[in-house]
């Protein structure tokens, strides 16, 4: 028997018991069990439940009374979750997790004792931890299948965060740290000297075999008055929930990819996230790279706060560390800007003096655990960097289908704020609409919460659209905006490196926001010789996007590349 399925089978054998904290359901209806007093008496009911389980309950939904697997359709599933989830938030509490599993109602079994047919449960925790329940790649596919779930629910209100909150990017070249010092940054433990504290990031099995990421990660620590809030088990989406509920301040890692053949990863990394700030790392062992210089160039490109970290101080000299001291110092000076040496200056003088000239420098361990309370120091202090002003808007990073869910979008909120029952518009679709869903529900690193604003990664549940029709790049916005689809825009663009000389024609791929698509660049003059800056019309190649003046963009092909900044859009035609 499968550990997802224990859950099911154990639930219905500890059954309803008057005093216990397990609730049959086969189904919750709005029109039903929130009108006529019952929403109160329902709420009550679930109030003694999770009582009785000091703190959790558990609610079966899609049985009987007396236990047998009925199954519901997986519309009604997902009514029954939102009316479960506001009964719970009336009586204090909030849905911590969904498991669910497939079974065919015209032969489910009532015996309570028996396996559900069609077994397609599985927790459904991912690498952004941004939306929790179950992924059922099986469940649903026949027009027969209903769905069984057990829905854990703890006290405690649905979180409201504050604005206290930064967004951290890391960039630097492959094995250089930055995973790893994330890793015992956000646990507090030290590294084995192997990279062990790095697998608390990585979300794909063969990039823990091989050592290597090979995309976006995600983590999350905090602070509260007596310092960091830090994981326990970081592989366990309740103990990010707890980091968020226990936190007064949160700092979040948007961990990006060192390795040269994924440096597209990394821009829509750095590019397509709303960061406050930047955190290179350059080993002690291997000094500034070539793809050092790139992400650094990438950064301060996005007009990024940026702070470097020496990794690896443990396994080289006092010499060496101070020679790759003076070749960052060098890096920096010949990307005008002014280095900070922390060790010097103070954490004081980092904090007031970062940003578009101060690049503020600490030397760090992971396996000796130096220079991680600098970082802390820094972290707890650093003020937000990026504004919550202006209407919402969230450009999709990733998208995920989740049994009894549905669709759920992904990504790091721009601008504004959004609330659970919002009405939005997703697009644009590839022939320039955008399509009306609801934002179901809202999770960030595995809490639920009842709004969030700019700065924000979370995974934001949609109804009204399947998730195969939800792509990276199209952005969410409230539904009364008039949004105008753009396959053409004007820009002032800078040449960082090319080999020859950029004509008319010439086709980059272009990163803004979380778009990656190839463009077709036409320079006005028809040319652009490496370190020009000038105006040129860019056109996407096979469909539009939403852009809008004033975003910043890099563009890339092979050793090409370049920044820009929209400065007129041309509407789809």
């Amino acid at each position: 028997m499968s550990p997802d399925r224990a859950v099911l089978e154990r639930a219905i054998e500890r059954g309803e018991r008057e005093g216990g904290s397990v609730e049959f359901k086969e189904r919750l209806q709005r029109d039903v069990h929130l009108s006529d007093g019952r929403r109160e008496s329902l709420a009550a009911q679930l109030r003694h439940r999770v009582l009785s389980g000091d703190g959790e309950a558990t609610y079966v939904v899609g049985v009987t009374d007396e236990g047998g697997l009925a199954g519901i359709p997986p519309a009604q599933f997902s009514e029954s979750m939102d009316v479960l989830s506001l009964l719970a938030e009336e009586a204090g509490a909030h849905i911590e997790d969904v498991q669910t599993w497939g079974v065919d109602p015209s032969n489910a079994d009532s015996a309570a004792n028996r396996s559900p047919p069609g077994d397609a449960g599985g927790e459904g925790g991912r690498g952004d931890g941004t939306h929790g329940g179950t992924r059922g790649d099986a469940v649903g596919q026949d027009a027969t299948s209903g769905l069984v779930g057990v829905a854990t629910i703890r006290e405690g209100g649905i979180l409201d965060v504050d604005d206290s909150h930064i967004v951290v990017g890391t960039a630097g070249h492959v094995d250089h740290g930055k995973s790893t010092l994330v890793g015992s940054l956000v646990t507090g433990q030290a590294d084995d000297g192997d990279g062990g504290t790095r697998g608390y990031l990585d979300v794909q099995p063969h990039e823990v075999e091989r050592g290597l990421s090979a995309d976006l990660s995600y983590a999350v620590y905090g602070f509260d008055d007596d310092g960091p809030v830090r994981m326990d088990n970081p592989h366990r989406k309740s103990d990010r929930a707890r980091i968020v509920e226990e936190s007064d301040r949160l700092v979040s890692f948007v961990d990006t990819v060192g390795h040269e053949p994924w440096l597209r990863t990394t821009i829509r990394g750095l590019v397509g996230q709303k960061l406050d700030y930047g955190l290179l790392t350059v080993a002690a062992d291997d000094g500034p790279t070539k793809t050092t210089r790139e992400h650094l160039g990438v950064l301060l490109a996005t007009e990024l706060p940026t702070i470097v970290a020496i990794t690896k101080a443990d396994v080289v000299s006092e010499d060496r560390l101070r020679e790759v001291e003076r070749e960052i110092e060098r890096m920096l000076r010949e990307a005008d800007r002014s280095p900070l040496r922390i060790d010097r200056h103070g954490v004081d003088a980092a904090v007031e003096e970062i940003g578009e000239t101060v690049v503020p420098i600490v030397t760090t361990s992971a396996v000796r655990m130096e220079g991680v309370d600098v970082l802390d120091e820094l972290f707890e202090r650093l003020p937000k960097t990026a504004g919550a002003d202006g209407e919402f808007r969230m450009y999709v990073d990733r998208t995920y289908n989740v049994t009894g869910v549905g669709a759920v979008a992904s990504g790091t909120i721009m601008s504004g704020e959004v609330e659970a029952g919002d009405e939005l518009l997703i697009g644009p679709m590839p022939d320039g609409g955008f399509r009306e869903v609801e934002a179901r529900s809202i999770e960030m690193h595995y809490h639920r919460v009842d709004h969030a604003e700019a700065g924000r990664i979370v995974g934001i549940a949609l109804k009204g659209i399947p998730e195969s029709e939800v792509e990276r790049g199209m952005v969410l916005i409230p539904r009364e905006s008039e949004p105008t689809a753009v396959r053409e825009f004007e820009a002032e663009v800078m040449v960082l490196n090319h080999p020859t000389r950029i004509d008319d024609g010439y086709e980059p791929v272009v990163h803004l926001e979380t778009v990656s698509e190839a463009a077709a660049f036409y320079p006005e003059g028809g040319t652009l010789l490496p370190g020009d800056k000038g105006r040129a019309t860019v056109r996407f190649k096979f469909r539009p996007y939403l852009v809008e003046e004033g975003q910043r963009f890099v563009f890339r092909e092979g050793q090409s590349k370049g920044v820009g900044t929209v400065t007129d859009v041309h509407p789809a035609e």
